[in-house]
């Protein structure tokens, strides 16, 4: 008997990894919410209250002229742990935060510490827009036109005094409005809350650091960290810190929340550098959301030209 063999396939005929893996987080993701659907699994999601529209001047010295990411995608595909690890979490449990009223408490080795309302922020400082490209350290990015101004004048307004070197930026402790610092919530447990994030003091004072109100033309949803976040462009996504509610002035480097977690795979200054791996996938690519091709990863998310000069004889892979 004569037995034919099946044609050997070509790699133009392989399926794309990365397009395997999108269609499958496409179909648990209609998976969760056949599950989730009223008269199905759980009570459906409240829907997000209207967002309430800001004008801000586009900065375009300091704007990427790139597509942006859908505002779809940038609102359901998200980090922000005080709401679970899954990346739709914070979109399907934001709700349970309220973000009015809201304070910013700014002491430390200051001259004039002061409480300021949020939206006493956004009227004491003109808005500006700015699209930054966000890099998270699982190699995936997005390109998002974010409303706020720069941290530095309000630093300059405590006055810092000589002993100030650093920045510790904190985010709200209240397990009613962050389900996900409740003990033992599905089993999450890995990091020390509230969370904490730090950046040097010449860090925070320059001008592509924004302290950050809004996206897409209007306020914060609390998913991407309402009221009020910080957006430092250069480095990974998870320096940046959201619902803050205290922003101190210190001497000695602080404690991060990831640094606490994981201190092998994630340094305190975390600047994207595609020349050092993450210790489980390499950093040297990345795949825009929205697109199926990966593109390199830029140095400093490239912003190199801006901020290299921060890191003069350093060495950054041990300083990562």
């Amino acid at each position: 008997m004569l037995i034919r063999r099946a044609p050997r396939f070509t790699a133009s005929e392989i399926t794309d990894p990365t397009l395997y893996l999108s269609r499958r987080e496409l179909i648990s993701g209609a998976a969760a919410a056949l599950v989730l659907a009223p008269g199905l699994g759980e009570a459906a999601t409240p829907a997000p209250p209207a967002l309430q529209a800001l004008s801000a001047t586009r900065h375009a010295a300091f704007s990427l002229t790139e597509p942006l990411t859908k505002v779809e995608a940038a609102t359901t595909y998200n980090n922000f742990y005080e709401f679970g690890v899954n990346k739709d979490d914070p979109s399907r449990l934001g709700h349970t935060l309220k973000p009015r009223p809201w304070t910013v408490h700014v002491d430390g080795f200051v001259s004039k510490p002061k409480t300021f309302d949020v939206d006493e922020l956004m009227r004491l400082f003109p808005l500006e827009e700015r699209v930054y490209s966000l890099r998270c350290v699982e190699a995936w990015s997005m390109v998002i036109p974010w409303i706020g101004f720069p941290l530095a004048p309000l630093l300059k307004r405590v006055e810092p005094t000589g002993q100030a070197k650093y920045v510790e930026f904190t985010t709200l402790l209240d397990p009613n409005q962050f389900p996900a610092q409740k003990p033992g919530f599905f089993g999450f447990s890995s990091l020390d809350w509230p969370y904490v994030e730090g950046l040097r003091l010449d860090e925070a004072m320059h001008p592509l650091t924004l302290l950050t109100v809004g996206m897409y033309g209007k306020v914060l949803p609390n998913q991407n960290g309402a009221p009020v976040r910080v957006v430092i462009p250069w480095k990974y996504g998870f320096k940046s810190a959201k619902s803050i509610v205290r922003i101190r002035l210190v001497s000695e480097q602080p404690k991060t929340a990831w640094e606490k977690a994981a201190p092998q795979e994630y340094g305190f200054y975390s600047n994207v550098n595609p020349a050092v791996s993450h210790p489980r996938w390499s950093q040297a690519d990345e795949r825009r959301i929205g697109e199926f091709r990966r593109r390199p990863t830029l140095p400093f998310n490239g912003y190199a030209d801006q901020v290299a000069a921060l890191y003069t004889g350093m060495d950054l892979k041990k300083n990562y």
